[in-house]
C-alpha cells in the first residue's frame, strides 16, 4: 500500500508540474519544484519572464492558486517565481525556444535553428554545449543530427554539472525531439588546468633562462683557449 502510495503522490506532483508549465505558455517556464512546508505547499516556478507569469497586479498567480487548490486538492498552495538571468544558459528554455522556432518556421530550417542557438549559447559564456534533434528532418527516413561546440563532460562527476533538458516540436513532417546540454561558465571540472598570470610569467622565465643557456653553449670559442 505505501508503494501505491508513493506512486500517486509522484503522478500528483508530476501532474501539477506539468499543469503549471502548460497554463503558463511554452518557452517561459524552465522548472516547476515543489516544497512541503509546515503551512502549506511552496511551488517554486523558474522563468524569464516573470512579468508574465505574474500577470497585472498578480492576477495570473492569484488564478493559478485558486485552480490549483481546487484541482489538486493542495491545502495552501503558494507559489514563489525564480527569475533567470541568462536564458541561454538554460537548456530548457534554450530546447523550447528551438521547439517554437521548428514549428514556425519548418523542420527545412533546421540547421539555421540550430548554429544560432549554438552561437547564442557560447557567446552567453557557457564552456561546452550539444544540440541533439530527432526525427524526420530533411527526409522521409528519421534521423539524428548533432551539433556541438565548446567543451562537454559525458561522463563522470563532471557529467553531473551538465545543464540537460528535453522538448518536442510538432511540425508537419512529424514530431521532432529535441535535447540540450549545457556546461555553464561557473562549473567545476575537476581535471581542468587554469594558467595564471604568475604561472605564465614563471613559463616565460624559464624560457628565456633556457635560451639564455642555449646562447652560452653554442658561442664559439677563441684562439688560445683551451678551456
Amino acid at each position: 500500500m505505501e508503494e501505491k502510495k508513493f506512486v500517486k503522490f509522484k503522478q500528483d506532483e508530476l501532474g501539477i508540474k506539468e499543469y503549471v508549465k502548460n497554463s503558463l505558455g511554452k518557452g517561459r517556464i524552465s522548472d516547476v519544484a515543489i516544497e512541503y512546508t509546515p503551512v502549506g505547499e511552496k511551488i517554486i516556478i523558474a522563468t524569464n519572464r516573470p512579468g508574465l507569469v505574474i500577470g497585472k497586479r498578480g492576477e495570473k498567480i492569484e488564478e493559478l492558486t485558486t485552480v490549483l487548490r481546487k484541482r489538486f486538492n493542495l491545502d495552501n498552495p503558494h507559489i514563489d517565481i525564480k527569475e533567470i538571468s541568462n536564458e541561454a544558459l538554460d537548456a530548457q528554455l534554450v530546447a523550447d525556444s528551438i521547439a517554437i522556432q521548428l514549428e514556425r518556421k519548418g523542420s527545412l530550417k533546421f540547421k539555421i535553428i540550430a548554429y544560432k542557438a549554438l552561437d547564442s549559447i557560447m557567446k552567453a559564456g557557457a564552456l561546452g554545449t550539444e544540440l541533439a534533434l530527432s526525427g524526420k528532418l530533411p527526409s522521409e527516413r528519421a534521423k539524428t543530427w548533432r551539433f556541438a561546440q565548446g567543451y562537454l563532460k559525458k561522463t563522470g562527476d563532471p557529467s553531473k554539472v551538465v545543464n540537460k533538458a528535453i522538448a518536442q516540436a510538432r511540425t508537419q513532417m512529424g514530431v521532432i525531439g529535441i535535447k540540450v546540454k549545457i556546461l555553464p561558465p561557473d562549473a567545476h571540472i575537476h581535471d581542468q588546468i587554469k594558467i595564471n598570470d604568475s604561472v605564465l610569467q614563471a613559463i616565460n622565465r624559464n624560457k628565456i633562462e633556457e635560451a639564455e643557456k642555449q646562447q652560452v653553449k653554442k658561442k664559439p670559442k677563441k684562439k688560445g683557449d683551451n678551456n
